[in-house]
């Protein structure tokens, strides 16, 4: 037996955030990131719209880029103590998927992080609260899915949490809040968003129910990323709603090695930093490369639905080049070492990173087997762009 899970409800469309204020409840707490929803007026109109439905409303700001299990802890011991019905999380990935982790330990103060690592493990929620995530990004859609990806900075690991329980009651997809983003973030998050639904067609979790949503985001995502990185605002509000389809897909379908890799590197290396969402655009062409031997037909599918023909092999090598091709555009490196990571650091910490990635829960769905070994030399192709051949 399979399992489709979605938010009860999605409230897309310009003006989608004035559905807040027709929530019932008592209490709010609201979970924000480092300030741009607030420059932007954001947090205005919700505060506003939340005192419309009578609900008072307390604030977690300052939420970092991949949030960390201290952020976590910190934001659920405000809950405990302000005892909201509703969590909201407005913003990017990260304050809403810290906001899905707080919400475990606002209910079950008792429960450890490291009982919840184990995918599919959570407690029962919604004992206390219930959940909406406003995203203002077009990438992470975890305003839609089972997924929240925390980071554990001392170990340099970044845990992927999974659950159905933490699936959102409510997804506001309101496109005003995704024309804010810059450039590089428009770039970053519509890889992601890419990545995730060629990873959710070729999952091993791959289902009749997730097939059209994969494919319908690959499509929108290839029509509309470049149009939206140069700031077309209708390329923006499709991409808003592309990623939103890719989320929907990869959340019941899961993913595969692409996501382990960026798991396991993003915080990694010393020298530099690596945005998920480039991480993924950066291993994606190389992990199509390896998993093709498996897998060939789903590619040839995802090919020939964005109008790439020819033999099998010629399909899947177009598509790995129409990957590389929208990363030069959007001004992201084909390898680790471009992005700037130390080679002798890669080097030292090549085994260990491997083993981790393949500890990593997304592994299980990827369609072709990986060993360790063979986890290794699929990185060092992706930091010396070499062509993947075994």
């Amino acid at each position: 037996m399979r399992r489709f899970t979605l938010p009860r409800d999605i409230y897309y469309g310009e003006g989608a955030l004035e559905q807040l204020k027709n929530i019932e409840g008592k209490r709010a707490i609201l979970v924000l990131g480092g300030g741009s929803m607030k420059r932007f007026g954001f947090v205005d109109q919700v505060l506003g719209y939340l005192k419309e439905a009578g609900i008072e409303t307390k604030l977690f700001e300052n939420v970092e880029p991949d949030p960390s299990v201290e952020t976590v802890m910190k934001g659920a011991a405000m809950m405990r103590e302000f005892q909201p019905d509703w969590i909201i999380s407005m913003g990017g990935g990260s304050p809403i998927d810290a906001a899905k982790a707080m919400w475990v330990f606002y209910e079950y103060p008792n429960v450890t992080f490291e009982e919840i690592l184990k995918p599919f493990s959570f407690p029962t929620l919604r004992k206390k609260a219930k959940f909406i995530a406003i995203p203002s990004t077009s990438g992470t859609a975890t305003e839609v899915t089972a997924f929240s990806v925390i980071t554990d900075y001392q170990k340099g690991v970044k845990y992927p949490l999974a659950d159905f329980n933490i699936t959102p009651d409510i997804a506001i997809v309101d496109p005003s809040l995704a024309q804010t983003m810059p450039p590089k973030l428009t770039a970053h998050t519509g890889m992601d968003a890419l990545t995730h639904a060629i990873e959710a067609y070729v999952s091993t979790a791959n289902s009749p129910f997730t097939d059209p949503l994969a494919i319908k985001a690959i499509q929108m995502i290839i029509e509309y990323l470049l149009s939206s990185y140069n700031g077309d605002k209708k390329a923006r509000e499709q991409m808003h709603y592309a990623q939103c389809l890719a989320g929907e897909a990869f959340s019941n379908a899961l993913l595969g090695i692409v996501h382990s890799m960026a798991h396991k590197t993003g915080a990694a290396f010393s020298t530099g930093h690596i945005p998920h969402g480039c991480a993924n655009a950066i291993y994606l062409p190389y992990v199509i490369q390896f998993n093709a031997k498996k897998a060939k037909d789903r590619y040839v599918d995802i090919a020939n639905s964005i109008g790439i023909t020819g033999t099998d092999e010629e399909c899947v090598k177009g598509l790995c080049k129409k990957i590389q091709e929208y990363n030069e555009k959007l001004g992201i490196p084909k390898t680790l070492k471009e992005f700037g990571i130390d080679e002798k650091e890669f080097k030292q910490k090549l085994t260990d990173i491997a083993k981790l990635a393949i500890e990593d829960a997304c592994t299980a769905s990827n369609p072709r087997l990986i060993t360790a070994k063979e986890m290794e030399k699929l990185l060092i192709c992706t930091y010396y762009g070499e062509e993947v051949d075994f």
